[in-house]
């Protein structure tokens, strides 16, 4: 019979979860990344929102290496997510999209998750300009960071799912609540982790609903004083000519 210690050391360190739909130009290359990583206590799980391209041949393809993978019709992206969650047994869950690419950094990153108290996040690569470094209440208020950066602990998903309110930025939404939950410290390595696709699905959406309650979501998870900091941040720079701050 196994021990306990025995059934830690064999659990993955971390679950990727990767939702997909008709992904068949882009999916191959992702997985490859995955597994041609030096990191090999990893758990993919695919959740594919029922692929009518080739997705489902090019999973068959990697079929030894995918853990978990659920093809059904979903509510998106988010929905998709969100069950990715209830399957995952790392000890860490990471999201990444099919047009997205690992690193060696990934691994880098992975050698140093310890406490599973907390969250670990690293820096992205990609076309154009994307914020890094390390995030502070305020400027998570401010700007959305990359979600593809970020090694949550699995205890995060026993609090929190993402909100189906949300079309595009219930990533955003979700890390407002974590980062002003002191339940759970955050740790920033200047590590470059992923490739990421700037043509992806935030960038083609918009998500109205979001940016209307994106103040009382900064009031109900960070205080009364980060929201009229940002409300104030917020009128000065939306008086600029051109700008885009929500």
């Amino acid at each position: 019979m196994k021990s306990n210690k025995q059934d830690q050391e064999a659990a993955p360190l971390i679950s990727i979860i990767i939702p997909t739909f008709n992904s068949a130009a882009v999916l191959k290359d992702c997985l490859l990344s995955i597994t041609g990583q030096p990191e090999k206590k990893l758990e993919i799980v695919i959740i594919d929102g029922g692929s009518t391209d080739g997705t489902l041949a090019i999973l068959k393809e990697f079929e030894k290496d995918i853990a978990i993978m659920v093809s059904e019709p979903d509510k998106g992206i988010y929905d998709a997510m969100n069950k990715g969650i209830t399957k995952a047994t790392g000890k860490w869950v990471y999201f990444m999209g099919g047009d997205d690419r690992l690193l060696p950094g990934f691994s880098e990153m992975a050698a140093l998750l310890k406490d599973e108290d907390t969250l670990y996040y690293g820096d992205v690569s990609s076309g154009g300009d994307m914020l890094q470094g390390a995030f502070s209440n305020y400027r998570l208020a401010k700007y959305c960071m990359n979600h593809q950066t970020i090694f949550y602990p699995a205890s995060v998903f026993k609090k929190y799912r993402y909100s189906m309110r949300y079309k595009v930025y219930a990533d955003y939404a979700l890390n407002l609540q974590v980062w002003g939950d002191r339940d759970f410290k955050k740790q920033h390595y200047p590590i470059k982790v992923v490739w990421y696709d700037l043509g992806g699905f935030s960038a083609t959406n918009n998500d109205e609903v979001f940016k209307k309650e994106k103040p009382m979501l900064i009031k109900q998870s960070m205080g009364g004083l980060m929201y009229l900091r940002f409300l104030y941040k917020r009128r000065k720079e939306q008086s600029k000519p051109g700008s885009n701050f929500f």
